[in-house]
């Protein structure tokens, strides 16, 4: 009987210390830097058509239409292309397959990160 007793008691224990260690853990890292980090958004930002044909030419326009820094991630995450766009229009290389990716647009100090499913 005491066999029995000392066994869920020492369960009891080994889980009240994990759980304080797991506490402390999280408390430790939610711990707010002093560095503030704010990003501006990119007024007045457009981007047609979307769904694009793969090999199609996608349109992106803001309001200071300046030059802009455009990267295309998959859904995992993997940068597939980085390009400095001039012009309104961005042409997707043979590269680009049916799916759905992330493209991130960075305008001066302000950037956007969109979803653009290409069929």
């Amino acid at each position: 009987m005491t066999k029995k007793y000392f066994y869920n008691y020492l369960f009891i224990g080994v889980f009240a210390l994990m759980t304080s260690l797991s506490v402390a853990q999280v408390s430790s890292s939610t711990v707010p830097s002093n560095k503030a980090t704010v990003v501006k958004a990119i007024e007045g930002l457009s981007i047609y058509p979307n769904p694009v044909q793969a090999n199609g030419k996608i349109t992106i326009e803001t309001k200071t239409n300046e030059s802009k820094e455009v990267e295309l991630y998959n859904v995992m995450g993997k940068k597939i292309l980085s390009t400095q766009l001039t012009t309104k229009e961005f042409v997707l290389p043979s590269t680009v397959t049916a799916g759905i990716y992330i493209i991130k647009i960075k305008e001066n100090n302000a950037s956007a990160t969109r979803k653009l499913i290409v069929k």
